[in-house]
């Protein structure tokens, strides 16, 4: 939630802040399980200081003078659109830039943070904000700052959840480190991960917890809820340039990723669930990489309970390595410090507005939080797996216990609706409105897709100019 760089942490690799003078240095090592249950406990937060952030990936295309559209390279030659212009750009704009090498690869201002993802998504790393209106106002004023800078260098950002033009071998990788190694060792779990990678966008909420029920509770919700909220932003059909048969294609993707750090964590609905239950899970996952001395090195299929227990090499595992390894796990639901919500698609920007709504008013009004459980709360594992499974396909058609999701997901909007009431109003009530209305209109943000993909009649530059990021 809150996105800083410490001493010891890769670039652009974002960790929460923790206040000064308290807990232990990023560079200590970690040598006990409970020395890894205290970092969550750490993140507890009362009731009046909880925040709520936003994370927005956006796929950029080159838009060439012929008429062509591109995906969009990190560099080429002069004068042609690419991201390292962008950056720059953007640093003019005092942002402040983290290199790699002689690569700018993210950029960072008070609080905040862009980083590039392997396809070279930016992603806005928002600060911890009281509300979802200065979510909203934050970015507003990152796409101000972005959006004219990328017209300007004949650049287009789409608002959708896959790279619906081109195929994956035309992406190019971004030039970091991490990210090569993770190239290699995905394809060995899944044979989809290496998509996830080079061509989904997503949006995503953090929200804080004040105990270690709450955060169970938290977790609980957002893995039940999972499913639905993945069918309202569904927003991925085209893939290559064609219709998919997907509602969310980038939901699929993480099916076929890698089953030891991705899907439901089924050991979180038991009674047992707890801080040291995501940690023995954790401990257990096997690690991309050990980061030392500005080098990611394959770690061999060496686990954290390995690395704590044996090193590798001459290296001891610290703080810092745990913080990385936690940001290496892609369930629908993350801890760390706080709680990431990681389903929806990104999309329109009415959409990306609303999710850190949908969430606070979720997660903060005890009422709603309720209600919202109480929808899914008798599901079996089994049940859980399956929703997951099929609403990337069928999104707000999808069936459960032979009802559709869509008065489902129209009742959850409600909900939400109902928690920022009672949280004191304000225009989160009405940045929910368009994913109410979709939901009762069985309609996603797919279906507007790929109705412009046909009105523009295999034009590519008509189809992006119907889909692109606007103010």
């Amino acid at each position: 939630m809150v996105h800083v760089l410490t001493p010891n942490a890769p670039p652009g690799n974002k960790t929460h802040d923790t206040p000064t003078g308290t807990g232990p240095a990023a560079d200590a090592l970690v040598q006990t399980i409970e020395e890894l249950v205290a970092h969550f406990q750490r993140g507890s937060k009362a009731t009046a200081q909880q925040r709520v952030g936003l994370e927005h990936e956006k796929i950029g295309v080159a838009l060439d003078p012929d008429g062509g559209v591109r995906p969009l390279p990190y560099e080429d030659a002069p004068g042609r659109p690419q991201i390292r212009t962008l950056l720059h750009g953007l640093v003019e704009k005092s942002w402040q830039p983290v290199r790699e090498g002689e690569n700018v690869i993210a950029l960072r201002r008070a609080g905040a943070s862009v980083t590039l993802e392997p396809g070279g998504q930016f992603e806005l790393s928002g600060r911890p904000q009281p509300t979802e209106a200065e979510c909203s106002a934050e970015l507003d004023e990152h796409l101000r700052e972005l959006l004219p800078l990328a017209e300007s260098t004949g650049v287009a950002f789409l608002g959708c959840g896959f790279r619906p033009l081109g195929t994956w071998g035309e992406v190019p990788y971004m030039p970091k480190g991490r990210y090569r190694v993770m190239r290699e060792y995905l394809p060995t779990r899944g044979a989809l991960g290496v998509e996830m990678m080079k061509r989904t966008a997503t949006v995503q909420a953090n929200l804080d917890f004040t105990s270690e029920a709450d955060a169970v509770a938290k977790m609980r919700l957002g893995i039940g809820l999972g499913p639905l909220v993945t069918a309202i932003y569904a927003a991925s059909p085209l893939v290559d340039g064609k219709d998919s048969g997907y509602k969310s294609y980038r939901a699929s993707c993480w099916l076929d990723t890698d089953p030891d750090r991705c899907g439901i964590l089924p050991f979180m609905f038991r009674e047992d669930a707890g801080f040291r239950a995501y940690t023995e899970w954790a401990l257990d996952v096997p690690m991309f990489f050990v980061y030392r001395h500005g080098t990611y090195t394959p770690a061999g299929g060496l686990t954290f309970r390995r690395f704590m227990a044996e090193g590798f090499g001459a290296e001891r595992a610290t703080l810092a390595d745990w913080e990385l390894h936690l940001s290496t796990l892609f369930p629908e639901a993350r801890l760390k410090q706080y709680v990431e919500l990681r389903s929806a698609d990104a999309g329109p920007l009415p959409m990306i507005r609303a999710l850190p709504a949908l969430w606070r008013g979720l997660f903060y009004s005890d009422a709603s939080q309720a209600a919202a459980w109480a929808l899914v709360a008798d599901l079996t594992i089994e049940e859980r797996e399956q929703l997951r499974r099929e609403v990337p396909r069928r999104g707000l058609q999808t069936r459960l216990r032979g009802r559709e999701l869509a008065p489902l997901c129209a009742e959850l909007c409600r909900i939400a609706q109902a928690g920022l009431r009672a949280l004191g109003g304000g225009p989160g009530v009405d940045y929910l409105e368009p994913l109410l209305a979709g939901a009762l209109a069985g309609r996603c943000p797919a279906d507007d897709i790929l109705a412009a993909f046909t009105a523009a009649g295999g034009n590519p530059r008509a189809f992006v100019d119907k889909v692109r990021l606007r103010l």
